[in-house]
């Protein structure tokens, strides 16, 4: 699947490893969430790029000890409809302090990206039917935001009390 990285299409050089599967000898890998918390001793052990996969309804406050260890923190939507993986994405950012490259994986769609972006990924795998140039297009779309977001930008209603009053929002 192609990935798409800060507004940039790139190869992918992760894997993900199933449970129960062999860990090749080297490359970066993620593995679920489960497998991790049982295996975290020799996995951080290797000396390779290790990632975590969460699923919608795995608690990413389980990685809270670890997460300054992990490269990569993939977060599955297995359905464009399950929203799960927006709050996972906000709790690893803001209430984690996640610093680390954050990716959605799974069923991933256009319109969703400018969405993922606000909720703190970095990076984002797609449909490779989908044209490339729509998924680069789709995260420019919307130069204001109305919520809150992950990833600092001010909302609409922040940049018109500071102009009206050139004071900061309380």
């Amino acid at each position: 699947m192609p990935l798409l990285k800060n507004g940039r299409l790139m190869d992918d050089v992760w894997a993900h490893v199933g449970d129960g599967h062999e860990l090749s000898p080297g490359g970066c890998f993620t593995v679920s969430l489960g497998r991790f918390l049982s295996e975290h001793d020799m996995l951080l052990a290797r000396n390779e790029a290790v990632g975590v996969r969460l699923e919608p309804a795995d608690d990413p406050a389980l990685l809270g000890d670890h997460l300054d260890r992990l490269h990569l923190i993939e977060v599955n939507f297995p359905k464009y409809t399950n929203g799960r993986g927006y709050s996972i994405a906000q709790l690893l950012r803001r209430r984690l302090g996640y610093v680390g490259e954050m990716r959605a994986v799974g069923h991933v769609l256009r319109d969703q990206l400018g969405y993922m972006v606000r909720a703190g990924f970095d990076a984002m795998t797609y449909d490779s039917e989908t044209p490339e140039a729509d998924f680069i297009a789709a995260n420019g779309e919307f130069s204001e935001v109305y919520q809150a977001t992950a990833d600092g930008r001010e909302t609409v209603f922040e940049k018109r009390w500071n102009k009206r009053t050139g004071e900061a929002v309380p």
